[in-house]
């Protein structure tokens, strides 16, 4: 770690708890439309068509609420009731106004390192999101630079490290997607810190396939991370 001079960290479910909202939505989302199907099909129709859409909306809250309403018209036929999409909207607004809950020792973690370090907050989605998110959060003032990205791909990050103008492998990213924080960073020469969460969205799982040949380093919780820079 010698070398690090920019350290990165996701924000969704590295450093707040996210995916649980997303899958309290769903859940809530197959009861509006239990007389459609099981759960299980109408969660894979609603997941079908929010990777049919990431291409038009991108990530996020707005996105997954536009998504949820399309997906209630298909699975219905367009015969779904105008309070189930009220309720829908209801949910997606939800999401976006949700308090923020810090994940444990996240600040103490991001004090501490903000002293050795510039932080960079790299994450995906809605920009409006994710900035009211971070507001919430408190934690605004640890960061030197902010950065929502489209997607998290190598393109992104090459092109997040001209912004900084640090070299690939004096960049530091931790975060909780295999597939999106750390394999695309790896790629290019950085390092990254893998910090695993209970639970994934289904988009950011990887195969053993994937995995196969990776020397990934990774820790059971982020305040682990500190022992790389003691």
């Amino acid at each position: 770690m010698q070398a690090i001079k920019i350290i990165a960290f996701d924000a969704d479910d590295t450093l707040w708890a996210n995916e649980p909202l997303y899958r309290n939505c769903e859940n809530r989302f197959a009861e509006l439309l239990s007389n459609y199907g099981s759960v299980s099909d109408l969660r894979n129709i609603l997941f079908s068509i929010e990777m049919q859409n990431l291409s038009s909306y991108g990530y996020g809250a707005k996105s997954f609420s536009l998504s949820m309403i399309e997906a209630a018209l298909k699975i219905s036929n367009g015969n779904v009731a105008s309070n189930v999409l009220q309720e829908i909207i209801v949910l997606g607004k939800g999401l976006i106004n949700q308090d923020v809950e810090l994940l444990p020792n996240v600040k103490e973690v991001l004090q501490f390192l903000s002293q050795k370090h510039p932080l960079v907050l790299a994450t995906k989605g809605d920009l409006l999101d994710q900035e009211r998110k971070l507001l919430k959060s408190g934690l605004d003032s640890c960061f030197h630079h902010i950065e929502v990205m489209t997607d998290k791909k190598t393109s992104n990050y090459e092109r997040l490290f001209r912004q900084l103008d640090c070299n690939p492998e004096e960049f530091l990213m931790i975060g909780n997607s295999i597939r999106s924080d750390i394999l695309p960073v790896l790629e290019l020469g950085g390092k990254a810190i893998y910090v695993p969460y209970h639970t994934t969205w289904q988009h950011e799982t990887i195969s053993e396939a994937e995995l196969k040949n990776q020397n990934i380093t990774q820790v059971e919780n982020i305040i682990d991370v500190l022992k790389w820079f003691e």
